[in-house]
């Protein structure tokens, strides 16, 4: 049987996504995901946080187009604002925002959050992207540029932080099984 595009993305995703998690769980739900400089400044902890803003971003965006919902990227200032305070993230789709200032908004949003609550936020943004990923026809994915999007706000920053988080535990000599 051949299998769709929709079940090849579904596969691929959920593999780049398990050697995100494998990763996470060799270094260990420890202190040294709290350690600073792995990224820069940041920590391991920063990452996810980072990495649970774009997924809930691109799962709001993906449940809006399946029912039907328009999404506009916020134009000024207090439009951007509001869209803060109302979802919890930056509208990573508006004009106004840098590369940097959404990451560090995020992380400084996050910092008091206990590690296992970011954990669990983040769990369930994914879960969201995969329940509409598998909700959605085929035509609709496509029509939406939806592989590429999701691709974009999940696969890209588990490659680009596993890197990062690598890199660091060889820096500093720690090793994990």
């Amino acid at each position: 049987m051949v299998k769709s595009n929709k079940e090849i993305f579904l596969a691929r995703l959920m593999n780049e996504r398990d050697r995100f998690e494998l990763l996470l769980n060799r270094v260990g739900y420890t202190r040294r995901m709290t350690l600073k400089g792995v990224a820069g400044r940041h920590s391991i902890k920063d990452i996810i946080a980072h990495i649970w803003a774009y997924e809930q971003y691109i799962a709001d965006r993906m449940n809006e187009i399946l029912h039907g919902q328009s999404y506009s990227p916020c134009k000024t200032q207090t439009a951007l604002d509001a869209f803060l305070d109302e979802f919890g993230y930056p509208d990573f789709g508006s004009p106004l925002l840098d590369d940097d200032s959404p990451g560090e908004w995020v992380m400084e949003k996050h910092a008091n959050v206990s590690l296992e609550d970011l954990v669990m936020q983040e769990i369930q943004a994914f879960a969201s992207i995969i329940s509409a990923l598998e909700a959605m026809p085929e035509e609709m994915i496509t029509r939406h540029n939806l592989y590429n999007r999701v691709t974009k706000h999940t696969c890209e920053h588990y490659r680009e932080h596993a890197h990062e988080i690598r890199r660091w535990l060889r820096v500093n000599g720690i090793q994990i099984n």
